[in-house]
């Protein structure tokens, strides 16, 4: 290459300039909050969803409790008025001791009788299998053919049980019409209908138990009773913690079994909290009364949530049998 070609190329050539210090420091800075906001822009759905149908709900129910209000006239504001004439009546509290006698029979039944099955049913054989299953059906089936199926094996009139009763020598009951009976009867389907879930996860936690706990066992010489309450009982404590939690909170909830089955009745003898918000909200069309029982049952789920957690949580094995 010659001298003038060398001097025609180092006239085209046009060096590089290097970016500026703070160009690229706000460039860094950029590429660092893109990073930092990509979980936030991830989660953004479904916190907007959760913040649209559940914490707006909530709050606009706390601010309602603090009003009168029949859907049609003004809004009164009436402070803890709602609160007030609610402890004041007297139905409120046997809607709320039928809450409770629902919930700790349920829910007490429910686990001890889904225990033992689950004991019983924990072998891997074709039987049980198809005796896990069959328990599970009812779980499956909505609550509004549930209801309607025991409404009628229930009638005291023409209903299959009473029928039974009577081919047997013994008199029909009035399963759905009697006071004191009637409740009885709605923890009967209430736990028919939840106790294949509960076996299911049972035996599935059973089965986790490693086996080889049970073979150190046989060679001490322990018996199956002693066995099952040092180490399945243990071992599935965590389940148990869970399984009674959901069945709490899910026995506090219950409506459309009462809505279908009885309607509260006779005489509120299984009318619930939920029912009873029910009423009060859209038949009586009582929105700030039925707000401030809402509330209360937001807070007693609560309360009941977190003395059951301050009670138990400490006795859950997580590692291993006692």
């Amino acid at each position: 290459m010659g001298n003038r070609e060398m001097e025609k190329a180092m006239d085209a050539y046009v060096p590089l300039e290097l970016p500026m210090p703070k160009a690229v420091a706000i460039q860094k800075l950029l590429r660092r909050a893109a990073r930092a906001a990509t979980p936030y822009i991830m989660v953004a759905p479904a916190i907007l969803t959760l913040c649209v149908f559940v914490v707006y709900p909530i709050l606009y129910m706390v601010w309602l409790s603090a009003y009168r209000w029949d859907m049609i006239g003004p809004m009164v504001y009436v402070g803890f008025g709602n609160f007030a004439e609610l402890f004041s009546n007297p139905d409120f509290y046997l809607v709320m001791g039928n809450t409770f006698k629902f919930m700790f029979l349920t829910v007490s039944v429910s686990i001890v009788l889904a225990l033992l099955l689950a004991v019983y049913l924990k072998a891997n054989t074709r039987v049980n299998a198809l005796l896990r299953s069959f328990i599970f059906v009812p779980y499956v089936i909505s609550m509004v053919s549930v209801a309607f199926i025991w409404a009628w094996l229930m009638n005291s009139e023409y209903g299959l049980l009473n029928f039974m009763l009577g081919k047997a020598g013994m008199s029909g009951v009035r399963w759905l019409e009697d006071a004191g009976v009637a409740m009885y009867s709605m923890i009967i389907v209430a736990v028919w209908k939840g106790l294949g879930y509960n076996v299911i996860i049972l035996v599935s936690a059973m089965h986790a138990i490693p086996n080889q706990l049970y073979e150190a066992a046989a060679l001490d010489n322990t018996r199956p009773l002693r066995a099952f309450f040092r180490i399945t009982l243990p071992m599935i404590s965590p389940t148990l913690f869970f399984l009674t939690l959901m069945n709490i909170i899910a026995a506090f909830k219950v409506f459309d079994q009462v809505a279908l089955m009885t309607g509260g009745g006779p005489v509120n003898a299984t009318n619930t909290l939920v029912f009873d918000i029910y009423q009060f909200g859209f038949k009586f069309y009582q929105l700030g009364y039925a707000s401030a029982q809402g509330v209360l049952l937001m807070l007693l789920i609560a309360v009941c949530t977190a003395a059951y957690f301050g009670a138990l949580s400490r006795r859950v094995h997580y590692g291993g049998g006692a």
